[in-house]
């Protein structure tokens, strides 16, 4: 087992209207000594904008914002905008988060080449209906029947004429071209599925009509143990070492007490072809067990979805119980080494 240290809380709500009913999940990106949270803050009446702090240092807070970093400008991003991720690719940031219009959340993207203006380039997922997306996974004929489950999800829209699309969420790029592409990571549930593109203008409604007819051949992971069996996501930004791509993500465990989250270790990944799955751990690499974790906006949360390093050690940045952002560190040779041995178990 890994040994994982909970830090402590490092931000939690304030009076100041945009952040007054809960900050969680934010995307963390070290620049020098200097690490920069965007995070998600809640307004009471649940409307979501994007808050921003400093760090100096991966634990101690120097700079918070008074108001929202970016803010709901169009339709589809209505009623929120949630969850972001971030990472430096080339000479330009990609900020990816979920756009929420009060019926449908789905990943959009916006992009920055000085860190500070960003430009949306709106929806970057499938936007069709989940009946339209149905029809197109079955032609493979080889789909897991876990990905039809939802039905009764998509059938229970607030206003029966306006359909919900299907959602995919948790969008977040590789931290660097892969064979000279643009790859990402996005969650129809219940699992993780790879997208590769040479651009971002690929991405068009031809594109992920094609893509959804072979959709089986783009799943990443599928839930395996326990404490995943619910559904899967994409936590933080893919991490890049000589053993390959390592992705912290969370599972989600439908349980007799309700849905528990928990951050996994999902893998290593080929460097050069992260399709290939070198290694997984078996158990969580954390859970909620203390009461800022276990009760909250949600309850029994630990949501990753930011990592820095400093020198050996790790610092996973995730939201707790839907309410806070708190800090664990782990070293992190010694996590692939626990990675690898997984193979030789095999």
């Amino acid at each position: 087992m890994i040994q994982v240290n909970k830090e402590k809380i490092l931000l939690t709500k304030t009076t100041h209207e945009f952040e007054n009913d809960g900050v969680l999940n934010p995307a963390a990106i070290r620049l020098d000594d200097d690490v920069h949270l965007f995070y998600r803050a809640v307004q009471e009446g649940n409307k979501s904008t994007i808050g921003y702090c400093r760090l100096n240092g991966p634990l101690t807070v120097v700079e918070r914002w008074e108001k929202p970093f970016m803010v709901p400008e169009f339709e589809y991003e209505s009623q929120g905008i949630e969850d972001p991720r971030i990472v430096k690719i080339d000479d330009t940031y990609y900020m990816t988060y979920t756009a929420y219009d009060g019926v449908s959340a789905r990943g959009a993207l916006a992009i920055s080449s000085d860190f500070i203006h960003y430009e949306k380039m709106g929806l970057i997922v499938p936007d069709m209906t989940y009946d339209e997306f149905i029809l197109l996974a079955e032609t493979s004929g080889r789909v897991n029947e876990n990905y039809f489950r939802n039905q009764d999800f998509y059938l229970q829209a607030p206003n029966p004429e306006k359909k919900i699309h299907l959602w995919d969420k948790d969008v977040v790029f590789f931290p660097r071209r892969i064979n000279g592409k643009l790859t990402f990571l996005h969650r129809i549930r219940p699992g993780i599925q790879i997208v590769a593109v040479n651009n971002l203008k690929e991405l068009t409604k031809e594109f992920w009509k094609n893509y959804l007819a072979e959709f089986q051949d783009h799943i990443l992971l599928d839930p395996l143990y326990s404490h995943e069996s619910g559904y899967i996501g994409a936590g933080c930004p893919p991490i890049e070492t000589a053993h390959g791509w390592l992705l912290i993500y969370h599972g989600a465990e439908d349980t007799a007490n309700g849905m528990i989250y928990t951050a996994c270790a999902a893998a290593l990944f080929d460097l050069e072809d992260p399709t290939k799955e070198i290694a997984r751990l078996p158990y969580p690499l954390f859970s909620p067990e203390f009461e800022w974790e276990l009760l909250g906006e949600v309850n029994n949360v630990v949501f990753p979805t930011g990592a820095v390093q400093f020198g050996e050690t790790l610092y996973i940045y995730y939201g707790a119980a839907d309410s806070r952002i708190a800090c664990v560190t782990l070293n992190l040779p010694d996590l692939i080494t626990e990675l690898l041995s997984q193979i030789q178990i095999k």
